[in-house]
């Protein structure tokens, strides 16, 4: 199966930066394994549920890549720049 192109991640990951996309296909990750990553992010928990094992290889490395590209919970919105005066 082939790699990924820039083309593939663009429509499964909608907006990314050039070095973020540049990451997952440098993976050397398929379209499948790419999915996967991405089930993974939004599901986890039924995943898990269904007895389904954690991700590995190129897949979680995915999960990892594309994990960064969504806020946590943690993060706090930045407050908004005041005007100079």
């Amino acid at each position: 199966m082939a790699s990924l192109t820039r083309d593939d991640v663009l429509k499964a990951v909608g907006s990314a930066d050039d070095v973020t996309i540049a990451r997952i296909i440098a993976s050397g990750a398929t379209i499948t394994e790419l999915a996967e990553a991405q089930a993974w992010l939004a599901n986890d928990e039924p995943l898990i549920n269904a007895g389904k094992p954690l991700a590995t290889g190129r897949a979680r490395e995915l999960v990892d890549i594309l994990s960064e590209l969504e806020p946590g919970e943690d993060d706090e919105p930045s407050p908004p720049i005041a005007p100079p005066e």
